[in-house]
């Protein structure tokens, strides 16, 4: 006992020697980059700030992408109940595509797109499942705005459940809070489908920021404001339903009606009622969320996090009507005219119905940023999901995904 009650006192004293002989800077935090030490103040530690700050950078982004639990505070959604078994039938993806005059294969577009995991699905049965990068099939992978689709089904069915009465109702029948700022006046379907007109540009240059960058810096790095804030003070440039202009805080808007409408419950119990259980979800999936509890709210625009598997069955759900683990989750007409297109997709573009992505081969998708995709042809029956970490700059591996993807379509494996 003596012994160790020298060494302690030995140690406790070169540790307080230690300290008095650093410098300064040693005892300090690091030091925030001038975009972060121009905003509010907060009480998330700079070096987690710096981390969230650097998520989307391509040289780390294939970890952060799967680790946003050790990076946000995070709200549960918990599966519960049987798990929707997936039936199998592997096959090798035995095609070619093409792509800006050349001919590949999947086992080059997995490395040429910066692909984590991905998974195909034909005829309601998994025919290919890939991981890499050290995930496996327990890692849960951010969605990025793969979960504006998600919203948009909570939305199909709050209104199914007649919580929400109309589409064309204006919002703020149902968040009185947006009267006398932009939003009044717009309809929830024009919310739906980017419509709203309001004064929100979706930039993030963090060096010179503009609304969208500084939001993001405040609500989700900082944790000092809520993501949805600006919606109640933002400006309006265009009639409401002229102009697609596509915008997070749109999504977030929609995820405060939720919200509101659901008796009381937050959007991860709402989610978790009306949709994971159902599902048959193998594994919980989890929100990042813009604070702690109490204050923060789930980033619904972009911050729900899932397996690959669980990502699949949300799309082989969509791909059979709203139905999945046997039962109805959605309404089937739901399902179907949130994914029309609002008008007519030209030849070799993308198209925009409500909060889903539309291919002018008759397919859509959940699209997340740096390469996120629940791609769904109901026409051939096929799922695709490509869960990706593109370098920030990165447009051609978009492109190249988008060929890919049809050609997944026209494949039948044999």
């Amino acid at each position: 006992m003596k012994t160790t009650r020298f060494l302690r006192s030995v140690l406790g004293s070169a540790a307080v020697l230690a300290a008095a002989m650093a410098p300064a800077s040693a005892l300090a935090q690091v030091s925030l980059p001038p975009p972060l030490q121009a905003d509010a103040p907060s009480d998330v530690p700079n070096a987690v700030q710096i981390l969230r700050w650097s998520m989307l950078d391509e040289n780390i982004n294939s970890l952060t992408f799967r680790s946003m639990d050790e990076l946000f505070t995070t709200r549960s959604v918990p599966r519960a109940g049987q798990t929707w078994q997936l039936e199998r039938d592997d096959h090798p993806l035995d095609f070619t595509y093409e792509f800006a005059g050349k001919t590949y294969t999947p086992e080059e577009f997995l490395d040429r797109t910066y692909t984590n995991a991905m998974l195909v699905m034909k005829n309601g049965r998994i025919v290919y499942e890939n991981y890499r990068n050290n995930s496996d099939e327990r890692t849960r992978f951010m969605g990025w705005s793969m979960t504006k689709s998600f919203t948009s089904i909570l939305v199909g069915i709050a209104l199914g459940e007649g919580r929400i009465k109309s589409l064309d109702d204006p919002i703020e029948a149902y968040l009185p809070e947006l009267k006398g700022g932009g939003y009044e006046g717009v309809t929830i379907r024009q919310i739906m489908q980017m419509r709203s007109g309001v004064d929100y540009e979706e930039r993030y240059d963090f060096e010179n920021p503009g609304i969208a960058a500084s939001n993001h810096i405040s609500a989700l790095v900082k944790n000092a404001t809520r993501f949805v804030e600006p919606a109640r003070t933002i400006r309006r440039i265009h009639e409401p339903g002229e102009v697609f202009q596509y915008k997070t805080l749109d999504t977030a808007v929609l995820g405060l009606l939720v919200e509101r409408v659901s008796g009381g419950s937050t959007i991860a119990a709402y989610m978790t009622k009306n949709l994971w259980e159902p599902l048959g979800a193998e594994r919980d999936g989890f929100f990042i969320m813009d604070g702690q509890p109490g204050e923060g709210r789930e980033f619904n625009g972009a911050g729900f996090n899932a397996t690959l598997r669980d990502f699949a069955r949300f799309g082989l759900m969509m791909m059979n009507g709203g139905r999945g683990n046997g039962r109805q989750i959605v309404d089937p007409e739901w399902v179907a005219s949130s994914t029309r297109p609002t008008e007519p997709v030209p030849a070799g573009q993308m198209g925009y119905s409500m909060q889903w992505w539309n291919f002018d081969n008759g397919a859509y998708t959940a699209l997340g940023l740096q390469g996120q995709y629940i791609y769904v042809d109901a026409a051939t029956e096929t799922v695709v999901v490509k869960l990706s970490y593109f370098p920030p700059a990165e447009m051609q591996a978009s492109a190249e995904t988008e060929a890919f993807l049809k050609a997944v379509s026209g494949w039948n494996p044999e």
